[in-house]
């Protein structure tokens, strides 16, 4: 006889609920918060390294049900399942990734975010020198871009060229890799176009330091507490938004590549193996194809991901599944630039 559901309290106990349990609650009774949460010791992060560009400004943060920052406040919202690891859980199992699930890759998103805010602070986008560089702010958001990866009018810090969704991510782009500790953008960007747009950034930056922002408030959007809509609801507007459920145009290949057949479950998974070699297919694959390393590295990163969620294992011969996986990773790299699938939903 199967166990009954554990009963909800004021403080549910979400690492006890099973999946339906969790999609069926409203996202306002998971009674989250920041606080002692990895997110907190982030933000801290994040406020440490705007202190040391001398900036006075420290973006106020809250949870909601997606990462972004609203106009006219300048602060960002955290998607809440970052904020109980149950939930990232989940999260991976409904859109197959957790968006800065990572500390490192928490860290790129909350930088490209501080960027959004700080432009709101000090009202950046109102400078004629932003229009020029970056484009008018006052375009429409499109509902997916396609983006040029060989471009260089843009800098690399987010996946799928982020940079080129729309003027205002171009902004919070160069800021994130301006901003990050280390950042070599001088000699990295040196022969590009982009780098103009850097040197605005170094520029603006340096003519704030230690000044209040011109635009102060703590208002949010959306904070958990306000979120009616069931896990269940959201994760199905966000499956149809993305197409997370549709068919991979990777799994017949990744099938006959490794094997999900019972007699192999003992060997290394396909994800793991893929992760291992990676290095080597990016740097081999580019040399044949002429394509970048980072373009390279997208198409990867979605067959590692597509093998997780299939559960494929090493079926053959190391040597052969890495020279097919090399095949593979090519034409599917050249498809990806030269047959559109590279149109990256907003």
């Amino acid at each position: 006889m199967a166990k009954p559901e554990p009963k909800l309290s004021t403080m549910p106990n979400l690492s006890k609920l099973s999946d339906k349990r969790l999609l069926d609650m409203r996202i306002c009774d998971l009674k989250l918060s920041i606080r002692d949460t990895p997110l907190q010791k982030r933000i801290e992060q994040l406020n440490q390294e705007l202190a040391s560009r001398g900036l006075n400004f420290r973006p106020h943060c809250w949870l909601s049900d997606d990462w972004y920052s609203p106009d006219g406040i300048p602060g960002i919202a955290i998607p809440f399942y970052l904020a109980h690891p149950r939930l990232a859980r989940l999260e991976r199992k409904q859109l197959l990734e957790v968006e800065g699930g990572t500390h490192a890759w928490c860290m790129k998103i909350l930088r490209h975010e501080a960027g959004h805010a700080i432009d709101t602070a000090f009202r950046i986008r109102r400078k004629a020198r932003y229009r020029e560089l970056f484009g008018s702010p006052a375009e429409p958001y499109p509902d997916y871009y396609q983006p040029t990866p060989s471009s260089r009018d843009y800098v690399l810090h987010l996946d799928m060229w982020y940079a080129q969704a729309h003027p205002l991510e171009d902004f919070a782009e160069t800021f994130a890799v301006w901003l990050r500790p280390g950042s070599r953008w001088r000699t990295q960007y040196r022969n590009w176009p982009a780098i103009e747009k850097l040197e605005f950034v170094d520029e603006f930056m340096k003519s704030i330091r230690g000044k209040r922002p011109l635009v102060y408030n703590r208002k949010t959007i959306d904070p958990v507490s306000r979120l009616r809509k069931t896990l269940r609801t959201h994760y199905q507007r966000k499956r149809e938004h993305y197409g997370v459920d549709y068919p991979s145009i990777y799994d017949a290949d990744l099938r006959k590549l490794f094997s999900s057949d019972e007699e192999h479950r003992r060997n290394v998974t396909a994800a793991a193996f893929l992760s291992r070699i990676r290095n080597e297919l990016r740097t081999i694959v580019a040399h044949w194809t002429g394509e970048y390393t980072y373009t390279i590295d997208q198409v990867i990163q979605e067959m590692i991901e597509r093998c997780r969620e299939l559960n494929l294992r090493l079926g053959g011969a190391i040597e052969q599944v890495k020279r097919d996986a090399m095949i593979l990773v090519a034409v599917r790299t050249t498809n990806f630039l030269h047959e559109g699938r590279h149109r990256v939903a907003m």
